[in-house]
């Protein structure tokens, strides 16, 4: 499929050493795991994304375990590997590795761990558990993702957590969480507890709107003027979920479209600077 790199960049203001908490990069010789969703087509590179933060203004990036790859971390080690010190990486583990192991990672770059209770998922809610307390010992964050429907049900096992955590992708809430709901209430909750943040990708992933996204708006403009301090902001590059090049997304136009959710100029520098920074333990040098 042929991606979109091109074009006007945002005109939202863009901060000297952005993050962008998003994104899945392969490099080839690294099959997918058997049985694992497929690897995407091309092969979004990390030469290919550096275009993406040309245009878009960013100057760090957050690079996600894919899913094709499951628990095998080697293609995320070799994109952070080349692409140097101004990627870090989220990593799929169980919590039952040993110190050692997970020192090497951290050495490699790897800056948090994932859980992705979906289809196609590496770790699921199973493990939550086991890896916070991992994440814990390596001063990791955790990035959390599971059809946010189920969030009341949950909210006693994430109020728990010991580490820094991120809510994937709006919530996926995919019975939707509309104002007054319980849904929401449960994620404020979470929010106020102090380690929980919020983060702005792939939008289209969950709404059950067509563009603009009217139902992912609303809730992410509720959530962002309750505590601006917590939104991160993520392109979801390369789109794996999209499969046609009619439907590709523009990164600077979506850019704009969901930093406009947030209530100010200073919550989207926020987004895009500081509350990364804070999330990841990423500070500038």
């Amino acid at each position: 499929m042929e991606r979109q790199f091109d074009g006007p960049p945002p005109a939202t203001p863009v901060p000297q050493g952005a993050i962008d908490t998003q994104t899945h990069i392969y490099l080839p010789g690294f099959p997918a795991a058997p049985g694992a969703i497929p690897l995407p087509e091309g092969l979004p590179s990390p030469t290919d994304y550096a275009r993406v933060m040309r245009r878009l203004g960013t100057g760090r990036v957050i690079v996600t375990q894919s899913n094709a790859h499951q628990r095998d971390n080697a293609n995320l080690l070799a994109c952070l590997a080349a692409m140097g010190e101004v990627a870090r990486g989220v990593a799929a583990i169980t919590g039952t590795e040993s110190d050692a192991t997970l020192a090497a990672l951290a050495e490699a770059g790897i800056v948090g761990a994932r859980i992705m209770d979906l289809p196609g998922g590496a770790v699921s809610m199973a493990s939550l558990e086991a890896v916070d307390a991992a994440a814990v010992r390596m001063g990791w964050m955790i990035a959390v993702q599971f059809d946010g429907s189920n969030i009341v049900a949950l909210e006693p096992r994430l109020s728990r957590l010991n580490s820094r955590w991120v809510l994937d992708h709006h919530g996926k809430f995919f019975s939707g969480a509309p104002a007054g709901g319980p849904e929401r209430a449960a994620l404020k909750r979470l929010i106020d507890g102090g380690n929980v943040w919020y983060k702005v990708a792939g939008c289209y992933e969950s709404s059950r709107t067509p563009a603009p996204y009217a139902d992912i708006a609303d809730l992410t403009r509720d959530i962002a003027s309750h505590a601006p301090e917590r939104i991160v902001w993520g392109t979801n590059w390369p789109h794996n979920l999209i499969k046609v090049a009619k439907d590709y997304p523009d990164d600077a136009a979506l850019m704009d479209l969901v930093l406009d959710w947030l209530p100010s100029d200073a919550a989207r520098h926020a987004a895009l600077l500081t509350n990364p920074e804070a999330l990841y333990h990423w500070s500038a040098t």
